[in-house]
């Protein structure tokens, strides 16, 4: 059990962004490592602290488990208007894992160091879960009622799919989420600078996942023969044609916008021949962007064999494809001729793709509530190349975007640091993001 678990009772009136940073902190000393294969530590400890915090501001924590560890935490604060539709506002509690000997700092000491929060989740997402901790515990505390009903969720198992979490509460516990119709959540909200000017990606968009298993298949024998039917040398073309597979550039609507927005802000037109000139006036976002201007293929496992000089019968990869809202069956079928003849092509997991519109009252909301805090600021649409546990609510016509606010200095590069190593945030931003959070969940 980590030390220092429990922050300053919301009770004496404390503004959000007093409890901010030691609620991150705090969250971050748990390991919640999710290594996909149901055998990390899981996410108990960390929601029976966060049900504790909810429980403290004078609300009813639902902590519920999909598995033995596999822990979620649910919590409405009623609204004023009935009338109104409820939002949902949601984080995960897991963690990618971190190799302790690569970092300058124990990944999991959430230690504060030259006004930055250090350690795994410090970007991907327990600052977010910090903030929506703290303005939810502030409102509490100071009787605020928001004008519409607010689902607060913090699941489990984002990191491998949401099996575990988003998806297992949608599929057997949806009665938590009556009245939602719009959410809030990761990747969005945050600043970069595009043409000198610090400006703000609201993701409206993010790829469908294709997880992908290719299993080869050949004759077995000694590996001192010749062998013209061997799978591992099936599957090695097979993976190296996949993975260097040129995917055509395909814009959808979201990434046309922003790109249009760029192009205002630098002066710089898209060359769908060249696009790399426009990404290089994206700064640190480049790889985030440049990602979903077409699908991808990426292998990432390789699995044969047992002996040197025994030639396998089978051979396994796995393949993590992106897909382009609508592209799902067209990139499997690509991928399904790129494999060739004698290999298995098979889902490991799959999710849809979203796209929502960049528009409508909660559109306009957020981006007040971030005029509110740096007035003028360019505001622009983005698509993600990762995926979020949107898609999972997305099963229950709720459209959800990407919004946790954080202005950041220009030199951090924020986007590198998901699922890297050295993960940290500022302590500015943080207060920043919970002062502009506070502000869009009183108001709309």
């Amino acid at each position: 059990m980590p030390d220092d678990v429990r922050p300053e009772s919301a009770s004496g009136h404390l503004r959000a962004e007093d409890e901010v940073v030691g609620i991150c902190r705090n969250l971050i000393r748990f390991d919640t490592s999710n290594f996909g294969d149901n055998s990390g530590p899981g996410e108990r400890a960390a929601a029976e602290y966060t049900a504790g915090l909810i429980e403290e501001a004078g609300l009813t924590a639902d902590l519920f488990e999909s598995a033995p560890g596999r822990a979620s935490v649910v919590t409405r604060m009623e609204g004023s208007d009935p009338s109104l539709p409820a939002l949902v506002v949601h984080g995960h509690l897991d963690v990618v894992p971190a190799q302790k000997q690569d970092w300058t700092v124990d990944p999991f000491s959430g230690e504060e160091r030259d006004g930055l929060i250090w350690g795994r989740g410090a970007v991907d997402m327990k600052d977010m879960d910090a903030m929506i901790l703290s303005v939810m515990r502030s409102m509490a505390a100071t009787g605020t009622r928001p004008r519409r009903d607010i689902v607060f969720a913090f699941f489990a198992d984002e990191e491998a799919g949401g099996d575990y979490g988003a998806r297992w509460a949608v599929e057997h516990r949806p009665e938590l989420f009556d009245g939602a119709t719009e959410a809030i959540s990761e990747v969005g909200g945050f600043s970069a600078t595009i043409g000198g000017r610090r400006t703000y990606l609201l993701q409206t968009a993010e790829k469908g996942i294709s997880w992908l298993r290719l299993v080869a298949h050949g004759r077995a024998g000694h590996g001192s023969q010749i062998n013209t039917d061997n799978a591992v040398t099936r599957l090695a073309r097979a993976v190296a044609t996949i993975g260097s597979h040129p995917w055509p550039i395909e814009l959808t609507d979201t990434t046309r916008a922003f790109l249009d927005g760029v192009t205002e802000l630098t002066g710089v037109e898209f060359d769908p021949d060249n696009p790399d000139r426009i990404l290089a006036e994206l700064g640190t976002v480049a790889r985030f962007v440049g990602a979903t201007l077409q699908n991808t293929s990426n292998p990432t496992v390789l699995k044969a064999g047992y002996k040197h000089n025994v030639i396998p019968g089978t051979a396994e990869a796995l393949i993590d494809a992106r897909t382009l809202p609508g592209q799902e069956e067209a990139v499997l079928a690509t991928i399904r001729e790129l494999a060739g003849e004698g290999i298995d092509v098979s889902y490991e997991h799959r999710d849809v793709s979203l796209e929502v519109p960049f528009s409508g009252n909660l559109v306009d909301s957020m981006i007040s509530a971030l005029h509110a805090e740096d007035p003028g600021a360019p505001v622009l649409p983005y698509t993600l190349s990762g995926g979020t546990d949107n898609k999972s609510l997305s099963r229950l016509g709720i459209t959800g975007y990407g919004f946790a606010p954080l202005r950041l200095p220009e030199d951090l590069d924020f986007t590198g640091m998901f699922h890297g190593v050295d993960e940290r945030v500022p302590v500015d931003s943080l207060k920043f993001g919970t002062r502009v959070l506070s502000r869009l969940l009183q108001d709309y």
